[in-house]
């Protein structure tokens, strides 16, 4: 049980050195918590803001070669963009420009601008001064016309009645072509029809000073209306439907060395393989993301277990398996639309809940979920699939404590994935192929395979080479036949039953208090272990009545019966037994002390200050966890009802709490995490188990004990009657 530690105020120059080695437990709490905190930050920072080479994503640009063929991972379909608005331009150029209609102020304007130029014309010719170089030029002057000096020429060789017939020609024509539609920029086309409507009475000469004439003063009269034209076409953009574009998983998204076009470029996007620019925002929105799922992930550890950085093996356990999963299914999944649903996420709530807390498996699960939504498009059906999947498989696990647990949860893996899959699908499942059902059933099953087998994999390798205490470790070294065990039943039977007994009292203690059962009961089965070394000095082995303390000084007996300690933690390292286990053997006992002979010694000394006290204390250390803490208590309470033999339930009660209030006072719970009301519902446990053993039985004349016969033998050695320290 942990009491809270004395208040201390540093002084001034109390340094950090200073403070560390004071509470070196608590600093180096704070370090794991640290650690953690680094090393599953940055994992989840990683997923969010780094493209992992070769992880099914591409980096390229428009107009430049594809370095790679991209696939894409998933089926999808979406209104492209690029393929809408090239439609829409399309729509727009084949939209005509529209103009005005003709303008007959420009018509009348140019008829008078004629009647002008022709009576400027014909009074040049009339000019009885002029020389003809004089005419020939003022006609050359006239700005619409541009003549030439040919055709000035041959405008002054005409007779009058041939000029007269010329300028109402052009008069005519120039009216009939000012009628029609002139477009701006089309005025040479209508000048070249003016030839075709000359009367065909005029003589040559008088054509061309008619074409002469008339072509000059042809202007446009119908104009270009940009606002109605734009009008038009954004009308004809608008009513083309947006397109859509399917893409099949498998699909051959761009092929390499083919030029990349924006199509090319929205498709990768959709598809989710698409490298993309990261902006400062991006990389500060991945870290915020990443502190506030740490941050949930680490309170949550501590709610649970509020030892949890006190320990050694379980936050780094929890920080590799949450960190290493979550990295590789960055890696994993994006790479083919498949290898989502075969990713064994499973495997991590399996081993996350069998080796440390069932629903911190439950968080983590849900954690990865939202991390693998940030970086694949596979939609809820792959989240909910690899979410319910983990769930099913940590529950069916549970503490793995028999081997056939993991094939029950990857049955269970596997009927779960498969339903969820034929659920999303079923509204379509009239529609699909043979060979779509076949590859559904094909992943949902190997997901399951995997992932119980990939567990069990990771066990091994935990309790093998890293020393971690699994539940196969503990099934394994606790089968009776176990080398240790059967010497512990053929030199020292007496205390193996004694062991028998006390690993069913911590076992029902453990299960009461939410404690780890079989770990308890397996520790206990080796905690007297040592025994077997000089199983006659014990009590519980002696069967010839002969006690062979009495030939020796209280210091030696003392020496000989700690040494069971370091004896059993000697063979444990022999037989390679789990660290966890070890910690039973030494602490099982605390730094308790062996009274019977400190108090012998006392009485030969006939001076307390006389007796060095620590040579009869045991090393240690007092128990830290709450299983090791159980077994001390359940080892000391056997013993005593053993020794003293209580009457009824009440008296066994009595017995027992007083046991625990020793081992209480005492200080020898103070580094365990055991609660008072842990402590009440270990000693309903404890009665529960010894009620049926050493159950009240009917005292018949002769059965009391004779004189100097130990009614109450102290556990562990032959002695009077004084319940074990």
């Amino acid at each position: 049980m942990t009491l809270p530690p004395t208040e201390h105020i540093p002084g001034p120059r109390e340094s950090f050195l200073q403070r560390v080695s004071r509470n070196p437990a608590r600093w180096r709490a704070r370090l794991r918590l640290a650690l953690f905190a680094l090393a599953t930050g940055a994992a989840i920072f990683l997923v969010q803001a780094v493209d992992f080479p070769g992880a099914g994503s591409v980096k390229v640009e428009v107009g430049e070669p594809s370095p790679k063929t991209v696939v894409s991972p998933i089926s999808t379909s979406y209104t492209s963009e690029v393929l809408t608005n090239e439609a829409r331009e399309q729509a727009r150029q084949n939209v005509q420009p529209i103009y005005d209609l003709p303008d007959t102020r420009v018509a009348r304007r140019q008829i008078a601008r004629a009647q002008v130029v022709i009576a400027f014309i014909t009074q040049v010719r009339n000019d009885p001064y002029a020389t003809r170089e004089q005419k020939i030029r003022w006609l050359q002057a006239i700005p619409e016309l541009h003549l030439t000096e040919n055709q000035a020429a041959n405008i002054l060789d005409l007779t009058d009645d041939e000029w007269s017939e010329v300028a109402k020609e052009a008069l005519r024509i120039l009216g009939a072509v000012m009628q029609q539609e002139i477009r701006e920029g089309e005025e040479q086309k209508a000048r070249r029809s003016v030839p075709s409507r000359i009367s065909l009475q005029l003589n040559e000469n008088q054509a061309d000073a008619v074409e002469a004439l008339v072509s000059g003063l042809i202007v446009a009269n119908t104009f270009y209306n940009e606002e109605a034209t734009q009008k038009a076409r954004e009308e004809a953009a608008q009513s083309v439907q947006p397109i859509q574009r399917n893409i099949e998983a498998g699909e051959v998204l761009i092929r390499e060395g083919e030029i990349v076009t924006d199509l090319d470029i929205e498709a990768l996007k959709k598809a989710g393989v698409l490298q993309r620019a990261r902006t400062w925002s991006d990389y500060l929105a991945a870290g915020f993301f990443a502190i506030i799922l740490d941050g949930v992930l680490i309170a949550f550890v501590g709610f649970r277990r509020r030892d949890f950085w006190q320990e050694n093996l379980a936050p780094l356990l929890l920080g590799s398996i949450f960190s290493l999963f979550i990295l590789a299914a960055k890696l994993m999944i994006p790479m083919h639309p498949m290898f989502g649903f075969l990713f064994p996420l499973a495997s991590m709530a399996m081993l996350v809940g069998s080796l440390i807390d069932l629903p911190l498996a439950i968080l983590a699960a849900a954690l990865q979920v939202m991390l693998v939504g940030q970086f694949t498009t596979g939609g809820v059906e792959l989240l909910v699939y690899l979410f319910i999947g983990a769930v099913v498989g940590a529950l069916a696990l549970g503490k793995a404590e028999r081997l056939n647990s993991f094939v029950r949860a990857g049955l269970w893996v596997i009927a779960i994935n498969l339903l969820i899959m034929l659920v999303f699908r079923l509204p379509a499942l009239s529609t699909l192929d043979n060979q779509t059902l076949i590859e559904m059933a094909f992943s949902g099953a190997v997901n399951g395979v995997f992932a119980s087998s990939f567990t069990l994999v990771i066990f091994y390798i935990l309790g093998q080479l890293f020393g971690v205490t699994t539940s196969l470790q503990l099934l394994e070294i606790s089968r009776p036949n176990h080398p240790l065990l059967r010497q512990l039943l053929l030199k020292a039977p007496g205390t193996y039953h004694h062991t028998l007994i006390v690993s069913n009292m911590a076992e029902e203690a453990a299960v009461a208090i939410g404690a780890d059962s079989l770990l308890t009961r397996v520790g206990s089965y080796y905690h007297d272990i040592g025994k077997i070394m000089r199983p006659y000095f014990f009590i519980e082995n002696n069967t010839d009545g002969e006690n062979p303390h009495d030939r020796i000084d209280p210091y030696t007996s003392a020496r000989i019966i700690i040494s069971h300690v370091p004896d059993g933690v000697e063979l444990a390292e022999k037989f390679r037994l789990p660290p966890a286990i070890i910690d039973f053997i030494q602490e099982h006992h605390g730094t308790t002390r062996v009274e019977y002979f400190y108090h012998k010694a006392v009485q030969m000394a006939d001076d307390p200050d006389m007796v060095d006290e620590s040579a009869f204390r045991y090393p240690g250390p007092k128990p830290h966890t709450q299983e090791t803490a159980i077994l001390m208590l359940a080892d000391s309470c056997e013993a005593t009802v053993r020794a003293m033999r209580p009457q009824s339930r009440e008296e066994m009660m009595e017995v027992i709490r007083s046991v625990i209030n020793r081992r209480l006072m005492s200080g020898q719970l103070d580094h365990s995490p055991l609660t008072l009301q842990d402590l009440t519902l270990i000693a309903e446990a404890f009665a529960r188990v010894l009620q049926g053993i050493h159950h009240p039985r009917v005292k018949y004349p002769g059965n009391e004990p004779k004189a100097g016969q130990p009614a109450r033998p102290e556990h562990g050695v032959v002695s009077t009657p004084k319940p074990a320290g």
